[in-house]
């Protein structure tokens, strides 16, 4: 698909720049009042650019919270680009302004940030949104492709559990869910990118051009270009999906037969797995959207009191393939270890299963429970370690499942680029453990107080657990997080975005200004 807001590169009026530039330079010499530091004339700064979109500055409100409803950090301008030529046109003014004011940019989509990420204190926030889109356009050959969507019986290879995201977001992150372990995350899956840096340019990159580039902004946390557009793999889009769930109450038989299936070549096109603590009634809540394998024996099994660790696969298919499939997915089932009673399965479309936690979020949203805290915690964990954090982890940290999910599944390693600017414990196979709570009665330091405890025990453990969605407050701390890779990471900011006005919301570099200076490279 090629957006018709092709996001091509249109130059600002000569004459509003010469002007707004010479306000600038005589607003700075000293002795006069300085208005680079002026909120009114930076306003007027902004409000004077020649742009096809518009910038407001009041009704700032929903561009001052994130999903994550922690931090409220109000912008001081919000941009709604018509065109990727009004976001290079703000970020090259923004580059214009120099070290003489604060303001930085963050890009915004759907906001599902979780500890500031998306925000921009008094800065300038960009509502990606308001990127028209004109059309779609399906590229097909030995390497189908797409730029953000699909509706042509093609569909992206590796997908997000939430669909209501905006690609530039989860490109800048990874987008990890139950196919990674066979198509690697999204970031796996992508032939190009165009981006504004943070120098305002507007680039191009692949595998092939400008290569650096492209594999720093993959995983990049924003920090060195706003991506665009992306050219995103695709592959056949089947019909329908047979969703299957079974428990075991054992961990290690758990993690084991999760480790079998993403190392079978025909086997589940989805492997996922979460956690139940002291849940009643467990397998009657499953009733609603599943039908049990032996309704009998499931009716008297009871969940009561228990840790379980709840297996759920997937396999594709269409409707002619039904019979084939049933066979293939029997067999499969049998080589597991899981407690018979516990069977159960559905049989939906494949919108259905791509959309399933958007009906969730719906049914929250009905009951005023999807706008609050989420203190989240998405820890990536190595093979060898995943035994002692599970046993003291859900067995003596967590004693429910506090108001939200807890995921756990493996992933492989060789599913995964190494150049990318993400980071991943360093063994073949390591597991995503997301912890997705929602503070709803008061519990919000509760849940906190929790998620360090989990983060003490690994540090104390000595195991290399990388966060995903990563949050520190120091750069001490994200020099750690990176290790050998900072180095590299902190050039690339330097090259594209040397003055650090990027993704401010990750707390990762300083805005360079007359008090704190340019990035240092060591």
């Amino acid at each position: 698909m090629e957006l018709t807001s092709s996001l091509r590169f249109h130059r600002q009026n000569h004459k509003i720049f010469l002007r707004i530039f010479m306000i600038l330079v005589l607003s700075c010499i000293p002795g006069r009042t300085n208005l680079c530091s002026n909120h009114s004339d930076i306003r007027s700064s902004l409000d004077s650019l020649d742009l096809e979109g518009y910038i407001t500055f009041d009704d700032v409100n929903n561009a001052s919270k994130d999903f994550g409803n922690r931090y409220q950090l109000p912008p001081l301008a919000i941009l709604h680009p018509r065109s990727v030529s009004d976001i290079s046109t703000v970020v090259r003014h923004i580059v214009h302004l120099g070290s003489t004011t604060n303001l930085t940019v963050a890009a915004r989509g759907h906001g599902h940030s979780l500890q500031g990420q998306a925000l921009a204190h008094q800065g300038v926030v960009i509502n990606m949104e308001s990127l028209p889109s004109h059309g779609i356009k399906i590229y097909k050959g030995k390497q189908s492709y797409v730029d953000e969507t699909l509706k042509h019986g093609l569909s992206p290879k590796s997908w997000t559990d939430y669909l209501h995201l905006t690609v530039g977001g989860t490109l800048s992150n990874a987008g990890i869910s139950g196919q990674a372990f066979k198509h690697g995350p999204q970031i796996n899956n992508v032939y190009q990118l165009e981006i504004v840096t943070g120098k305002g340019e507007v680039m191009t990159c692949s595998e092939k051009l400008n290569p650096e580039l492209f594999h720093s902004v993959l995983g990049g946390l924003g920090q060195f270009g706003i991506i665009t557009r992306a050219q995103i793999s695709l592959g056949p889009a089947p019909h329908m999906v047979k969703w299957i769930r079974v428990l075991y109450s054992d961990f290690s038989t758990f993690s084991r037969d999760q480790e079998h299936l993403i190392s079978t070549k025909k086997g589940f096109d989805y492997v996922e797995g979460f956690v139940t603590i002291n849940r009643t009634d467990l397998l009657n809540n499953w009733r609603s959207s599943f039908s049990p394998n032996d309704s009998t024996e499931a009716s008297q099994f009871n969940s009561d009191g228990k840790t379980l660790y709840c297996l759920e696969v997937v396999k594709y298919f269409n409707k002619e393939e039904a019979n084939s499939m049933n066979q293939e997915t029997e067999k499969l089932l049998s080589e597991l270890s899981y407690i018979p009673s516990t069977l159960f399965s559905s049989v939906v479309t494949y919108i259905e299963f791509l959309d399933r936690v958007h009906i969730g979020e719906i049914k929250l949203r009905a009951k005023g429970l999807w706008e609050v805290p989420h203190p989240w915690l998405n820890l990536l964990v190595p093979k060898s370690s995943i035994f002692e954090f599970a046993t003291e982890v859900f067995n003596n940290i967590l004693t429910s499942n506090n108001n939200g999910p807890i995921l756990i599944y493996p992933v492989n390693q060789s599913k995964w680029k190494r150049h990318t600017s993400l980071i991943t414990p360093n063994e073949d196979i390591f597991y995503f453990v997301a912890f997705l709570p929602s503070a709803v009665q008061n519990d919000l330091e509760h849940l906190l107080r929790q998620n360090q405890r989990v983060l003490n025990f690994c540090a104390e453990a000595n195991m290399d657990v990388k966060q995903y969605l990563p949050h520190y407050e120091t750069q001490r701390e994200w020099r750690s997080h990176f290790g050998n890779k900072w180095e590299t990471f902190a050039k690339m900011k330097h090259e594209y975005d040397p003055l650090a006005i990027l993704a401010p919301g990750h707390r990762i570099f300083q805005k360079a200004t007359q008090l704190h200076p340019p990035i240092q490279l060591e």
